[in-house]
Formats: C-alpha cells, sequence, structure tokens
C-alpha cells in the first residue's frame, strides 16, 4: 500500500469533503438554537470573545427551562456524582462467580470513581446532556492528565465536523476554532509557529487571535510495532488555517481515538443524527413563540387602546388617575376607542399551557419530575410504578445512547489506569479476560424494576402456594440463587453479600451439628428405656428375667 504524504493541503481537501454533510445540517441546528440554546453554540470559528448578537426569537422561557430539567433529569438519574452508576463486571463470567472477582471488580470501581471525581468530568457533562438534548449530537475531547488522570473539554456545537467508519462509529473528527498568540507560542513553540504569530508576540499583541484546526483520523501509515507518534492508529494534527507555511503546529497520534462522542437516533448511513427532542418540540416551541407574541398583542390592544376624537381636543392630556378626566368638545364628544376589541384570551392563553407541557413532555421533565406529581395526585404505589415503566420505554432509546458514550469514557480511563499501572492486582482466575460495564444509576435501575417486581411476584406466590397446598413446593425455589440476582438487579454491594460457598459450608456445619445432637439425644433416650424397664439395681439375670429372656 502506498505511503499517504500528510500536508495541510491534503487536510484542508479532507475538510472541504466534511463541510458537505456539515453544510447539510447546519441551517436545523442554528434554528434549534436560536430557540433553545442561543449563546452555546459556535458556526463561525472567529465569533469567540465577541459579544453575542441579541436573540430576538425567544418571547417565552419554556424551551430554556425544558432544556435545563433534561440536563439536571439526565444528571441526577444517570451520572450523578453521589451514586454508583456503573458496575465492572468481567465479560462472559457468570454472577456466581468467587468472592474474590466481585471484590476486585468493585475496587476497580472505586478507583474510576475517584478519577472521576478528582477530574473536571462532572462539571462538563451537564452541558454534554444539554447539547444531545437539543441538537442529538455532543463530541467530548479526552486528554491524560498527570493529577487527575483525565481531563475533558466540551466542544461547541458548529465548531467541528465528523466522518464515520463503514461500522457507523465516528473515527474522524477536524475541530476549527480559534487561539491567542500566546497559548499558540506557549504550547507549540517557537520553532513551530507562524511567523504571523512569532510577529504578535514581538509586539506584544499576545491575546491576538489565529484560526487553528485540529484534525484526527485514522492514520493510514499506522505501524502498530513503531515507537513514534505519528506511526499511531490515530494521526493528530494542528496547523494554522489561513498561514501559507506548510509546517504543522503539531504532528502526533493517539493509540485510541479520544473524542467519547454522544448521539441520538442516526437514519441510515447519515452523518449526523436526524431524531432528537430538539428536533420533535421545534415546531411547538415556534408555534408557542407566534402565540404569546399574539397574545400580547391582544392584551395591550385592550389595556392600551388607540383613541379617536375631536380635533380640538389633540392637545389634551390624559391623565391615568381615578379622578382623571378630559373636556369634552362644543359638540360632547370625547375620545373614544378606535375599535373595541374582546379577543378570547382564556381560550389563547389554554393553548399556550398546551404547548409548553408538550414542549416539557417532549424532554421528558414529567418523568423526570414523575414522584412530585404523582404525590400531588395522590396516586398509589402500583400506579407510580406503571407509569414509570410506560415513560422508562420511551426514553431507553437515547439513555442507551447516553451509555454507549459513557462506556467509551470508562475505556479511556481503564486505557490510561493501565499505562500508569495503578490498578489492584486481578486475581488469576480472570487474567486474560476482558471487562465489561454495567450502568446501574436510577434511570439505569428503573429499567430493572420490571425484573425485580417479578422476582417478588414469583417468590410470593411460590412461598403461598406452598403454605396453602403443598409445604414441599417451598423447595422449587433455589434461594442462593434469588438473593445473588436480587441482589444483582438492586446494585447491592458484594462485600454486604456473604458468598454461597461460605453460607452452603455454613450450612453443612449446622446440619452436621444437628445430626450429633440427634443422636445424642437418641441414645440417651434408649438409655432410659433401659433404665425404666430394668430400674436402677437391676442387672445380669435379673434384668433379663424382667425383659423376658429367661
Amino acid at each position: 500500500m502506498t505511503e499517504t504524504k500528510y500536508s495541510k493541503k491534503y487536510f484542508n481537501s479532507r475538510r472541504a469533503e466534511l463541510d458537505t454533510a456539515y453544510n447539510a445540517i447546519k441551517q436545523d441546528w442554528q434554528d434549534l438554537a436560536d430557540y433553545f440554546l442561543p449563546r452555546s453554540v459556535r458556526f463561525l470559528a472567529r465569533s469567540v470573545n465577541k459579544q453575542p448578537a441579541k436573540n430576538k426569537k425567544i418571547k417565552d422561557s419554556t424551551p430554556l427551562l425544558a432544556v435545563r430539567n433534561f440536563s439536571s433529569g439526565m444528571m441526577s438519574g444517570a451520572t450523578s456524582p453521589a451514586t454508583n452508576w456503573f458496575k465492572v463486571k468481567i465479560r462472559n463470567y457468570g454472577q456466581e462467580g468467587s468472592y474474590e472477582v466481585k471484590t476486585w471488580c468493585n475496587s476497580v470501581e472505586n478507583l474510576f470513581r475517584d478519577i472521576f471525581n478528582s477530574s473536571n468530568l462532572y462539571r462538563v457533562l451537564p452541558s454534554v446532556y444539554k447539547q444531545i438534548g437539543v441538537f442529538g449530537l455532543s463530541v467530548l475531547a479526552m486528554q491524560s492528565d498527570e493529577t487527575s488522570i483525565i481531563r475533558c473539554q466540551l466542544l461547541p456545537i458548529g465548531s467541528y465536523r465528523i466522518a464515520k467508519n463503514y461500522k457507523g462509529d465516528v473515527d474522524t473528527i477536524c475541530r476549527v476554532y480559534m487561539e491567542t498568540a500566546k497559548n499558540l507560542y506557549d504550547r507549540f513553540g517557537e520553532e513551530n509557529v507562524s511567523h504571523d504569530v512569532l510577529n504578535a508576540i514581538e509586539s506584544n499583541r499576545y491575546e491576538e487571535l489565529f484560526e487553528v484546526v485540529h484534525f484526527v483520523e485514522p492514520n493510514k501509515n499506522y505501524m502498530p510495532d513503531s515507537v513514534w507518534a505519528e506511526d499511531k492508529k490515530y494521526i493528530s494534527v494542528y496547523y494554522e488555517f489561513n498561514s501559507n507555511e506548510e509546517k504543522f503546529l503539531s504532528k502526533s497520534g493517539f493509540d485510541k481515538f479520544p473524542y467519547a462522542v454522544f448521539e441520538s437516533e442516526v437514519n441510515g448511513e447519515d452523518v449526523y443524527p436526524s431524531e432528537c427532542p430538539g428536533v420533535n418540540a421545534l415546531p411547538d416551541v415556534k408555534q408557542l413563540m407566534s402565540m404569546v407574541v399574539d397574545e400580547g398583542k391582544a392584551v395591550k390592544k385592550m389595556i392600551s387602546p388607540t383613541y379617536k376624537g375631536p380635533a380640538s381636543l389633540k392637545n389634551k392630556k390624559m391623565i391615568d388617575a381615578p379622578a382623571a378626566f378630559i373636556e369634552e368638545d362644543e359638540n360632547g364628544r370625547g375620545l373614544t376607542p378606535i375599535y373595541e376589541v374582546n379577543p378570547r384570551v382564556l381560550e389563547v392563553d389554554s393553548i399556550i399551557e398546551k404547548l409548553k407541557e408538550s414542549i416539557k413532555e417532549i424532554f421528558y421533565n414529567d418523568l423526570f419530575a414523575m414522584i412530585l406529581n404523582t404525590a400531588e395526585r395522590s396516586r398509589t404505589a402500583t400506579e407510580v410504578n406503571e407509569l414509570k415503566e410506560e415513560k422508562m420505554v420511551l426514553l431507553s432509546p437515547l439513555l442507551q445512547q447516553i451509555h454507549n458514550g459513557l462506556n467509551y469514557i470508562i475505556d479511556w480511563v481503564f486505557d490510561e489506569c493501565i499505562k500508569l499501572n495503578i490498578l489492584p492486582e486481578p486475581p488469576e482466575e480472570i487474567m486474560g479476560s476482558n471487562m465489561d460495564i454495567e450502568f446501574v444509576s436510577t434511570l439505569a435501575q428503573a429499567q430493572k424494576a420490571v425484573k425485580i417486581s417479578a422476582m417478588e411476584r414469583f417468590t410470593t406466590f411460590t412461598i403461598n402456594l406452598a403454605q396453602a397446598l403443598d409445604p414441599a413446593l417451598r423447595n422449587k425455589l433455589n434461594a442462593n440463587k434469588i438473593v445473588d440476582d436480587y441482589a444483582e438487579y438492586a446494585n447491592i454491594s458484594p462485600e454486604q453479600i456473604i458468598p454461597t460457598k461460605e453460607v452452603e459450608k455454613k450450612k453443612e456445619k449446622e446440619e452436621e451439628s444437628q445430626s450429633q445432637q440427634m443422636l445424642m439425644q437418641q441414645m440417651k433416650t434408649g438409655s432410659e428405656i433401659i433404665k425404666n424397664i430394668g430400674g436402677t439395681d437391676s442387672y445380669g439375670s435379673d434384668l433379663m428375667a424382667r425383659l423376658g429372656l429367661t
């Protein structure tokens, strides 16, 4: 295979190719940004540090609140720092595995949580959820950090283009952003920056901005055995877009794709997502803004109409006071409204409220507030559970996509821990096995609630049937397996569960002890029988005579 020559011309050509799919979605993203996140996008790199233009399309705060509640709900329900939202497991290793394996997995979980808590991950995740809720896409750049293992940066919508491989996974990102002369000089060095940057530094124009392109894609010259960074699986280059110089600011590479991509539903071979809450709610939001304006106009005409009257009253001043009056002209004519309106404001207000509720529902605000809402309506626990299960069915596809992005972050952190050799020593029985991640957050557990409910109903039914008909039916229940599965579904720490092997050993000891006690009791009972038959002074031939043996 011919070696590919990487140059600025090559990457500018690749950028032009990526612009084709990007330009097709750009206008839709601009509409979404105008109504949901007006200050969280960057379609033009040079818009950084500029005063954002005033948004004149948002007339009601409902879409802003719906997005905020969606982000807060996903954060607390899927990745709350205060709860254990994921578990480490060993692929193809049964739940009845050894206690040592479960303890090791629990130790790795605690290590990952400490890393996430010390990094900035939890600070950027709320914005990730806002982007995926509104645009259906969010990209998180991950970098190694010497103090916190991982450092994350959220890329603004509109500042990058993506491409996918034949599997549908994002493997190429082209990011365009602005950077100051000082930061370029400090990061890439005097020998790599352009003469324009050097001139800015020499002229003390440290904050002058330059357009930078960062390109990451699969390396066509990948050499697995090479020690050089530019021969790694993914090539990474930085260069100044407007510079005539051919050199790169940086040319290196990555063993693993350094971006976690969160995306919602994608239609077929499309590059960018085609459906998400923001796309579905946009028609309602546009109608809401239009009706809010119309309602405002109607109310204004009612409380502050335009008047008509004789020309002689032109210079008369109207006073807004209870005792205010204005003189009539010589013909007894005064001021009257040009036209009287009596709009059905209540009906309009009712439609507006329905639109607001629809927008909130599309962003799953009703699911996140389910407990509060059902408590106010005095519903039973059964009704609450049924409603939650119904809503979870609607949220499941999006939640699964979010789990895919989170799983990639955990895998990336796992690789970093291996490089730094900070993982606990695994048991020999799982050496060479693959690690799996199971999500056990509040939302994930709500999806498992069906399994737990079915297990409880089954055990209750079996025990009641055994009491009513046949006690032997209790033997149909494998109690140890039921307890282990229940703990698995309910996300109970393995440290709180005694291993089945130890329970069986303890049970055997108890049964053996009971057998010995029964034997001793039987021997004691036999001695008492003989004693009662023969008497205290009976022995030898006398005892045999009493037994009728002589």
